[in-house]
């Protein structure tokens, strides 16, 4: 290899090539002309050579150390603007390009934003100081650049006296996102806050706690490594050391703190994770010296070197352990492969780096694709020339498929990005005035143009076809999201169970609490007519006392069951109280409790007067005694509501009805009762509609009784009421949602309740207010009277049929000897019996039944 190298060396002259900056133009590394000019800085070289010079003199040293990697960047920007001016984005405006080398020094950057800053079309190249430079002209309009945070940092401060756009592609110092410090800076990559928040959440998911951190002396490594302190303090994971490296090769302690760093990582053999915030050149120097000790951990590698050929390709570097890294967004890049294989055909009048990189590619044609890169390094740390007038085209691209092996794509789609941002901004400026002319705008100007419009607080960003992320569209926040800065690239969800927020929100609504409230219309017209209904119990009761001994009200079964009645009747309409209000736990107890109990007090008393109006008017002898055994109105009474009170009891004890926040709707909080146990509601209700099942067809078989005092037709009415009510609520209630589902029950209550109090009682107060002729003791027994009459007439009728058939029957077996004889004087027999026979069972039986009718009733 040795020997090979001293051969090639042979074919090489070795002069002065990297001449001294005579003129500002030596300075410039690629140029090429046009309307709107635009500022590049790539670090090209690796570092710049020390002066000897004793004292050290105030001019631009020399470079060495060509990064292939990097030149690579350069050809993306020419691509990128070549791309641009022959696509239609600027018609008949084309893009002129001044890029310079910063050899990684921020005094090399300096210069050369002196020369972007320098007034244009000057030949004294100076930059004028003015108070306002509004009007001014410098000699470019925008600046892609600096890789480097260090870099892009100085250079910012100089570029915003201006404000000239900076658009850098690779600086990700978390410093630069401040707009009041760096008002012109822009990106086309995250900060590092982003970066190292994914760290240490690797590193937490990864289970490890104990980590140690290299990096460099200046803004980038110490700004990078503090934000990843307090990251990785948030996540629990402790840095067991912190190494901090120079920051650039031309520092003569570069090898002592390598040396060092490598001695503290074997000194914590604890320590097998370790965080490298670095640049690639001190990454290779740390990786090459790391191997030969024979280190092996985990690397988490920052972005900047995560992807890059250079420490890829380091001979056994999977003898390191393992590195995982974070690395930029790629993109499609067929086009800049297609550029870089016509490469060879490309100009290099004005491309020092081409021409250069075509003269260390031609002293190592002989060298293996996996020393070619070492080789180009080691030869360029000299300065060196060579007629390439020939190798260009002869040697370059014999390997063409070596520069796109050292392609790191994440950083040639982020100066892709970089250059089409610019173009676009230059496009929406250059829509209305002739940008062909130099004075068209002020680089100021782009920094409010932009490939798409700025997204509002309420909106976010949406990807378009576009492969470029400053293209995009603003696109509305949806529902119960909200977005309160511009350009969002995602909107922010609302806390779902306590705030909303509308399309297109800035920020997050507080939900309402909503319940059915004592102002609200519809509660306002329940309780109207649950007072009407307790007025009306009270009328209804003060009538009854004031006709207590008529016969209509001792017919309904006296003042006590009547105010038994009267009351339950009163509570249930006091039970829809409860429904109205802020719920409370007290009152989501009471009120299925009271209305349960007081509604079956209610149907069991209309049991009992079903079973007697029964009993009182039955002509079927064997109904008549099981009605006699089953018919005891207290115990009945008792009986049926204490199994509702089990019931309640049960269900309280169990599963009590609680206040509960419903936040299933978009916008408020509903606060509600939660029943506690569907199962006891269900059978609470199942239990009342049962008892009502029962009392509708025993008051069924009598509604045919006596017209002026049958109950039995109304209460028929008044449980078919109740069942359609009661039936219509099911499906209503498990369909209903919000403020307004215990109106839905209110309702049904109050349906239900009016329906047995207008059917029972408000045709007895009718008799008694309208018809007091007819609430008379002689009327009552009159109405009796001829209702028994009838029905034993009916009785009797059907009576005398079976006596008939049986004298027919008895005759029919006398003997046939007597049998003419027997029908000569007996001819009107039969019919003198059978009038005889009903006269007197008419008589008898109308007098028992009117007497057992007044009795009962």
């Amino acid at each position: 290899m040795a020997l090979l190298i001293t051969v090639v060396t042979c074919f090489v002259i070795i002069l002065n090539t990297s001449q001294s900056c005579r003129t500002p133009d030596d300075f410039v590394a690629i140029t090429s002309p046009g309307h709107i000019m635009i500022g590049g800085l790539f670090a090209i070289h690796e570092k710049m050579l020390s002066s000897d010079d004793h004292p050290r003199r105030p001019q631009i040293q020399k470079c060495a150390g060509f990064e292939i990697s990097v030149f690579l960047q350069t050809l993306a920007m020419i691509h990128s603007i070549e791309m641009i001016n022959n696509s239609t984005l600027l018609s008949g405006v084309k893009l002129g390009y001044e890029i310079y080398d910063t050899c990684t020094e921020v005094t090399a950057a300096m210069a050369a934003t002196l020369r972007f800053l320098s007034k244009f079309n000057c030949s004294r190249e100076t930059v004028v100081f003015q108070c306002d430079y509004s009007s001014y002209m410098p000699r470019v309009k925008a600046v892609i650049g600096a890789g480097y945070s260090e870099t892009s940092i100085a250079v910012s401060r100089m570029l915003n006296l201006q404000l000239m756009p900076q658009v850098s592609y690779e600086s990700t110092a978390e410093i630069l996102s401040d707009k009041i410090r760096f008002p012109s800076f822009l990106r086309t990559v995250p900060s590092d806050f982003y970066q190292t928040k994914a760290m240490a959440h690797l590193i937490r998911q990864s289970g490890w706690n104990w980590v140690g951190a290299i990096t460099t002396d200046d803004d980038y490594g110490r700004l990078a490594l503090n934000t990843f302190a307090i990251q990785a303090a948030e996540n629990n994971v402790c840095i067991a050391f912190k190494e901090v490296l120079p920051a650039f090769l031309s520092d003569n302690t570069i090898e002592m703190r390598i040396n060092q760093t490598l001695e503290k990582i074997i000194a914590e053999a604890q320590v097998n994770v370790i965080v490298v915030f670095l640049r690639k050149f001190h990454v290779f120097n740390l990786f090459t010296k790391a191997i030969e000790r024979k280190i092996s951990k985990i690397w988490i590698a920052s972005d900047n070197w995560s992807t890059a050929t250079k420490i890829i390709t380091i001979p056994n570097v999977k003898k390191l352990g393992k590195v995982v890294g974070f690395a930029f967004r790629r993109g499609d890049m067929s086009s800049f492969h297609s550029f870089l294989q016509t490469l060879h055909m490309y100009p290099d009048d004005n491309n020092k780096p081409l021409h250069e990189f075509a003269m260390l590619f031609s002293a190592c044609k002989y060298i293996k694709d996996g020393d070619l890169s070492q080789c180009i390094s080691n030869y360029s740390q000299a300065t060196l020339t060579y007629d390439t007038t020939k190798t260009i085209e002869n040697h370059l691209f014999k390997r063409n498929d070596f520069l796109w092996h050292y392609t790191e794509p994440g950083l040639i789609y982020s100066i892709q990005l970089a250059v089409f941002a610019l173009g676009h901004a230059i496009r929406d400026l250059c829509q209305a005035r002739d940008c062909k002319k130099a004075n068209a705008f002020q680089p100021w100007e782009q920094i409010l143009s932009k490939c798409s419009k700025e997204c509002s607080p309420g909106q976010m960003k949406k990807a378009t076809g576009s492969q470029h992320s400053c293209c995009y569209e603003c696109v509305s926040c949806p529902e119960n999201h909200y977005s309160n800065e511009t350009d969002m690239d995602h909107c922010l969800l609302c806390n779902n169970e306590t705030h909303w927020a509308p399309v297109r929100s800035t920020t997050c609504f507080e939900k309402e609490v909503e319940y059915l409230d004592w102002d609200d219309s519809l509660a306002l017209l329940l309780i109207a007519l649950s007072l009407l209904g307790i007025a009306f119990v009270l009328a209804i009761g003060i009538i009854f006392t004031r006709n207590l001994k008529t016969p209509v009200v001792k017919s309904s079964g006296g003042l006590v069951v009547c105010y038994v009645m009267l009351i339950c009747h009163a509570l249930n309409f006091a039970s829809t109280g409860f429904f109205i209000g802020e719920p409370q736990d007290f009152a989501c107890k009471t009120r299925q409790t009271l209305f349960g109990v007081s509604f079956t007090l209610c149907v069991s008393c209309i049991l009992t007067k079903s079973l007697k109006i029964l009993l009182a008017f039955s002509f079927d002898p064997k109904l008549t005694m099981f009605l006699k055994c089953f018919y005891r109105p207290v115990p009945i009474v008792l009986t049926c509501t204490g199994i509702q009170v089990v019931i309640c009891t049960l269900w309280l004890v169990l599963a009590a009805p609680t206040v509960e926040e419903n936040i299933s709707l978009p916008r408020v909080i509903i606060l509600e009762c939660e029943e506690g146990s569907a199962l006891a509601f269900g059978t609470m209700l199942g239990y009342i509609a049962v008892l009502a099942f029962i009392c509708f067809v025993f008051a069924f078989k009598g509604r045919k009784l006596p017209e002026n005092y049958n109950e039995a037709k109304f209460l028929t009415f008044g449980m078919l009421i109740y069942f359609i009510a009661w039936i219509t609520f099911i499906p209503v209630y498990t369909t209903t949602f919000g403020k307004y589902l215990p109106a839905v029950e209110i309702i049904v209550i109050l349906i239900s309740n009016y329906g047995i109090l207008c059917c029972i009682f408000f045709p007895k107060c009718y008799i008694i207010l309208c018809k007091q002729k007819t609430n008379t003791k002689s009327a009552f027994l009159q109405m009796v009277y001829n209702y028994s009459a009838h029905s034993v007439d009916s009785l009797a009728l059907s009576h005398v049929s079976l006596d008939s058939t049986s004298y027919d029957t008895a005759t029919t077996n006398q003997s046939p000897g007597n049998k003419m004889t027997t029908c000569q004087n007996d001819n009107h027999l039969p019919a003198q019996v059978l009038a005889h026979t009903g006269t007197a069972k008419t008589m008898k039986v109308s007098k028992t039944l009117r007497h057992k009718r007044s009795s009962s009733i």
